[in-house]
């Protein structure tokens, strides 16, 4: 749904006064969220494939067993399953980081047990109703 023409001159205008406040966070927080969930991502789908390698050739190859049970497989499944914790994280760590941010610059008349996702959309319901 897109925002309204209201909405977006608001928008803008909170843009304006955060680069004109503080410079230094607004270029921090504009556009840098990306690279390190995606660093994130590539590190762990690297880590899923060495650990997958790990495992298979600790089955081929019968060099370290202890006990019967194949060191090296079992050093690739967890590292295959760090692989791929790794990854997947890093997908809802720029959501969970933005839903911090608007909880901090959220309005001051904002209840405090209302912080989540329904909390913003009753403030903006109830706005948009104080409007008119």
């Amino acid at each position: 749904m897109p925002l309204s023409e209201h909405e977006q001159r608001l928008l803008e205008q909170i843009e304006r006064a955060l680069y004109a406040e503080d410079p230094k966070f607004a270029s921090s927080v504009s556009g840098g969220r990306s690279k390190p969930a995606r660093r994130r991502r590539v590190q762990g789908a690297i880590l899923f494939v060495l650990g997958l390698v790990l495992l298979v050739v600790g089955i081929a190859v019968d060099v370290l067993k202890f006990g019967g049970v194949p060191i090296l497989s079992v050093v690739g499944f967890l590292a295959m399953f760090g692989g791929g914790l790794l990854a997947v994280t890093s997908i809802g760590a720029s959501g969970k980081k933005d839903g911090k941010d608007e909880k901090s610059a959220s309005s001051p008349d904002a209840s405090p047990d209302g912080g989540g996702f329904t909390g913003r959309m009753e403030e903006r319901f109830r706005r948009r109703f104080e409007q008119e």
